[in-house]
């Protein structure tokens, strides 16, 4: 995004604090009007002449480069580990540090860590925990067992 002086085009085309269209001016005279309101002058485009520009709150332009930030960044996926003989305080726990990360728009990949038979427990305990995680996420994958770990992906709704 730029801004006031480093706009070099000859004349903008300016839109005003509110929306409303001023229409096409010399860069020089956008320049005196956006010191006059005391805001900042932003061009939007530099791929049109003349380029868009707006006149806009110095604390506005942050705030829309930080909630562009934001929506250009995916969810990532994260990793939660568990054992198939996990205690009820320890489960409820774990549940809500999934629930947390689906709210906050991440992925969550459960892993229950399997040793000798605990497949068929590592898989109801999954099946309980995806069912209990409804409310907040969908499941991306079936539950995968394979080798010594079962999991299974839960997607933030």
């Amino acid at each position: 995004m730029i801004k006031n002086e480093k706009i070099k085009a000859a004349e903008v085309e300016l839109t005003g604090m509110n929306g409303e269209h001023i229409g096409v001016v010399p860069t020089a005279e956008a320049l005196a009007m956006a010191r006059k309101l005391k805001v900042d002058l932003v061009c939007t485009s530099l791929y049109s002449s003349p380029p868009p520009c707006r006149l806009v709150s110095a604390g506005t332009v942050k705030e829309e480069r930080q909630q562009a930030r934001k929506k250009g960044q995916p969810g990532k996926l994260k990793e939660i580990r568990l054992t198939p003989n996990i205690e009820d305080h320890d489960y409820d726990t774990k549940k809500n540090q999934a629930e947390k990360l689906l709210r906050s728009g991440h992925s969550v990949s459960l892993v229950v860590r399997i040793q000798g038979k605990e497949g068929a427990q590592a898989k109801a305990l999954l099946e309980e925990l995806t069912q209990d995680l409804k409310e907040t996420g969908t499941k991306k994958t079936g539950i995968q067992l394979s080798g010594k770990k079962a999991t299974v992906q839960v997607d933030p709704k």
